[in-house]
């Protein structure tokens, strides 16, 4: 049982590989609580939806959303992703399938929620198609993906990473921009870093057991209040998101 969240998490964990966020393990409590709180934010976007997660992951964000939306369906490539969220979360259904030829129909969602996956893909032009193309008329769609300033260069699990310009620049030929939001550290993150420098170098620089005692400390305690969603400064931002919209009168090939 994990020593951060006890009894709450007394399920399957995941490896840890660097790919992807896995909650319930303290040395990953920062990267969890800061793709949590997007979480939050598309939660209270969906409420009574039809929602597609493409590209679940862990799959705790699908069942977060489920807790609002209508239905959520969790979908993943990685046979052992879609195998663990199964037994984490048995009632989030659970798919495989390929991000870039998603095994939905047209029109069939009103939502469709994908959290840091982008940036995972060769092509993501199609991918951001086809999660448009089985969108419902006006239905949402929620992008998020690290700014290209969060890693240092290399990241032989990100083919692409993307700065503010190139989401929009991608998303725009196929759905209208609705919002585009940059996340940042809030007041309690800003001010320990002035004191102790960047928590994300000092987390990429080596691992938890060389982590000084202040930084295992923060990284134990970070919350989802310890981030903050704003309209400005998206080149400064550490996360993208962006939201837009399936236009009601328009086909995705007609765009």
């Amino acid at each position: 049982m994990d020593e951060q969240n006890g009894a709450e998490h007394a399920r399957p964990t995941m490896v840890i590989t660097g790919e992807r966020t896995v909650p319930g393990i303290w040395h990953e409590n920062y990267w969890f609580r800061r793709h949590e709180v997007v979480y939050e934010w598309v939660a209270s976007r969906v409420t009574g939806l039809e929602v597609l997660e493409a590209g679940c992951g862990e799959g705790y964000g699908a069942d977060l959303l489920a807790r609002h939306a209508a239905g959520v369906v969790a979908l993943d490539y990685d046979a052992y992703a879609t195998g663990h969220a199964r037994s984490a979360y048995p009632d989030v259904p659970v798919v495989r399938g390929n991000l870039v030829a998603l095994p939905l129909a047209d029109r069939s969602v009103d939502a469709v929620v994908s959290l840091q996956t982008v940036e995972h893909l060769w092509d993501q032009p199609t991918f951001v198609a086809e999660c448009v193309r089985v969108l419902r008329p006006g239905g949402l769609l929620v992008i998020s993906t690290p700014n290209t300033l969060t890693f240092p260069p290399g990241n032989i699990y990100h083919p692409r990473e993307l700065e503010p310009h190139e989401l929009e620049a991608l998303v725009d030929p196929v759905a209208d921009v609705a919002a585009h939001l940059g996340l940042r550290h809030g007041p309690r993150l800003r001010a320990w870093e002035d004191q102790h420098g960047s928590i994300v170098d000092a987390q990429v620089a080596g691992t938890p057991d060389t982590w000084s005692p202040a930084t295992c400390a923060m990284v134990r305690d970070v919350t989802t209040a310890d981030f903050e969603l704003l309209e400005d400064g998206l080149e400064e931002s550490l996360d993208l998101v962006l939201a837009a919209r399936r236009s009601p009168e328009t086909s995705v090939s007609d765009r």
